[in-house]
């Protein structure tokens, strides 16, 4: 049984919270400099620099890529072999979360649902965050961090499809949410798909396709090529970078089932997209 110190996830929790919001992921910085290549309109091309610069600034500044610094989502993979001592993994990863929104000066971008209070208090400053555990075989703990902006969420949807749509009616669906959602989730933008599964679970399947690094081929050679025609699909749409019209509406669609086997319900398609926005603030760190 390997043991790991409480504190030495709480560092790496706030260290990691605070190097992703102000540097641009490598797989992002890289798709943005593709797509300024790729770019027929000088409109959007002009954009496409400015945001690349942006990220130039806030590295060297070491400040916050974008004003809203999100909530925080965590994927973890707890091993099997693996104990935490001086405290929970699931308190280390609050008080990390705490400490690196608090630390890194990020804004407090909780609130009441229904009062719409800012919760401010040492509690709810940007906490609790949303994790998600899972268990499996080994002696390392796997976490995955993103800070999602209320932006591209907003522009997120989930529906359960009729069978008799399927690839289909999947395609058309995910052209209608981006078509939606147009500039106000801050494109270029990387579009995850969960497929599958239950209504609720295809949703978090669609969150954790955003993961995936930018340009790495899906494993299912058949998703592989949906996904390239979805993406051909989406940037007919002339949304373009934050809105302005141009080829370049998405950089990526990223799409997850959930295994084995694609498995859904027979009387169900459950189809979940959930967006990213070009800031793309994500992490994944191993200890």
């Amino acid at each position: 049984m390997r043991t790991v110190q409480y504190g030495d996830i709480v560092k790496a929790i706030r260290d990691t919270i605070i190097y992703s919001t102000t540097h641009l992921s490598e797989d992002m910085h890289k798709a943005l400099q593709e797509a300024l290549e790729k770019e027929e309109s000088l409109v959007s091309k002009a954009v496409l620099e400015q945001l690349l610069e942006n990220a130039e600034i806030a590295a060297n500044e070491n400040k916050p890529l974008c004003q809203d610094t999100g909530l925080a989502i965590f994927f973890v993979k707890m091993g099997e072999d693996v104990k935490v001592e001086g405290g929970s993994l699931k308190e280390a990863i609050f008080e990390g979360t705490k400490k690196g929104y608090e630390e890194g000066y990020l804004r407090a971008s909780t609130c009441d649902c229904f009062t719409r209070a800012n919760l401010k208090d040492s509690v709810g400053y940007n906490l609790p965050p949303v994790i998600y555990f899972d268990i499996v075989p080994g002696d390392k703990i796997e976490i995955e961090f993103a800070a999602k902006g209320g932006g591209s969420e907003n522009g997120s949807r989930a529906r359960v499809l009729a069978p008799a749509q399927g690839k289909e009616g999947i395609k058309e669906f995910v052209k209608q949410v981006v078509s939606d959602a147009g500039p106000n989730v801050c494109p270029p933008i990387v579009v995850g798909v969960g497929i599958g599964g239950s209504f609720d679970y295809a949703a978090v399947m669609s969150k954790h396709a955003l993961f995936r690094d930018i340009g790495t081929p899906n494993p299912d050679p058949e998703l592989d090529a949906f996904e390239k025609e979805i993406l051909e699909e989406l940037n007919k749409l002339g949304i373009g970078a934050m809105g302005m019209g141009g080829t370049q509406t998405a950089l990526a669609v990223h799409i997850e089932t959930y295994k084995p086997g694609r498995m859904c319900h027979i009387a169900s398609l459950p189809v979940a997209v959930n967006i990213q926005c070009h800031s793309s603030r994500h992490a994944h760190i191993t200890i």
